[in-house]
């Protein structure tokens, strides 16, 4: 048992001021361990603009704004004096004297290297490997992740799952009128928000929409360009201010992927008050309960049957709706924290 003047440093190098994903998770998680871990030196590895990010309680060690291989050199170097060091999106530094943890999100540079360039995956691949067999403690964000771990590493991991991110909530009374009027939204559309990449299936959500015959809206990354799927009508970059509202206003918050971790944006669509059909990828098997519709196939058909009681019945969608934000309740970045905090004790690092 350590004392409790334990020093815990973060790697954070992944956070980027209003980011989402990844970043959502180090950003919520670093505001709620401070109080989960009292007595204990925290301090987080941080890119110089995203210091501000961080929350009372937890000190930054500045490192150059920077990207790809270069932030993944700044993430080997060592972080000073510390009794452990916990890497927030798997990385870990190369030398250092205490005892390492890696939150682990997916493997899919492993499992779907294609999804990037050769280089990138190669390079991502050794860093992961490296985590995977050197870390002292593997934390996963799912069961699914954790599976993945155990398959090719053969080590386990402690599963401590995310929570929707602190702007997740309904919107406010006339927020709904605001958007549809801000993106010239129709009355009844199905909408994805996710960046066009080879993880991602969006045309199939297009494709199952133009079945049914009504619009589908794209925003994100990618959604007003050449990679664009077939009938979407592509927002382009959405405020995160403006998220809830178009989640609420969405008939259909439709997500369909091949490959998560976790996957974030459906819960937090959910949060929001959207109506959800998503793949059933990462951890939304276990946390979603009653509150979406999941699938666990690519035809075409099969997500217009789903789409469409949602998109034609709104005592449905009502329903599916009040499930959501109750299943939603239970997904509280407290827990998540506390989880954490409990699996540092668990491996007798605190």
């Amino acid at each position: 048992m350590r004392s409790s003047t334990t020093r815990i440093v973060f790697g954070a190098l992944a956070l980027r001021p209003g980011g989402s994903g990844v970043q959502t998770y180090i950003r919520e998680l670093l505001r709620e361990l401070p109080g989960r871990l009292p007595g204990t030196d925290l301090a987080a590895v941080v890119q110089k603009d995203a210091i501000g990010e961080l929350p009372t309680g937890v000190d930054a060690l500045p490192r150059p704004v920077s990207g790809g291989a270069v932030r993944a050199v700044l993430g080997a170097l060592p972080v000073g004096s510390h009794d452990v060091v916990h890497g927030l999106d798997v990385d870990l530094p190369l030398v250092g004297r205490g005892a390492t943890v890696a939150t682990v999100h997916d493997i899919s540079v492993i499992d779907m290297p294609s999804a990037s360039s050769r280089f990138r995956a190669a390079g991502e691949q050794r860093l992961v490997r490296r985590s995977l067999r050197k870390a002292d403690l593997l934390i996963a964000v799912s069961q699914f992740t954790a599976d993945r771990i155990k398959a090719v590493s053969g080590r386990d991991a402690a599963v401590v799952e995310l929570a929707p991110a602190a702007w997740a909530v309904p919107p406010e009374d006339g927020a709904v009128e605001t958007v549809r009027a801000k993106y010239g939204l129709p009355e009844r559309f199905v909408m994805q928000v996710g960046t066009v990449e080879p993880r991602k299936n969006v045309q199939l959500v297009a494709d199952a929409a133009e079945k049914l015959g009504v619009p589908f809206f794209l925003a994100g990354a990618g959604s007003t360009g050449p990679d664009a799927p077939r009938y979407a009508n592509g927002l382009g970059y959405v405020d995160v201010e403006d998220l809830p509202a178009l989640y609420a206003a969405a008939t259909v918050a439709a997500y369909a992927s091949r490959y998560e971790g976790f996957g974030l944006p459906p819960v937090e669509a959910m949060a929001c008050g959207g109506a959800v059909v998503a793949s059933a990828v990462g951890a939304l098997p276990e946390v979603v309960g009653k509150g979406a519709v999941l699938l666990d196939n690519e035809r075409v058909d099969d997500w217009a049957e789903a789409l469409s009681p949602l998109m034609f019945d709104e005592t449905a969608r009502a329903d599916l709706v009040t499930e959501a934000l109750h299943a939603m309740a239970d997904l509280t970045w407290a827990r998540t924290a506390e989880r954490t905090a409990d699996a540092y004790r668990d491996a007798g690092l605190l």
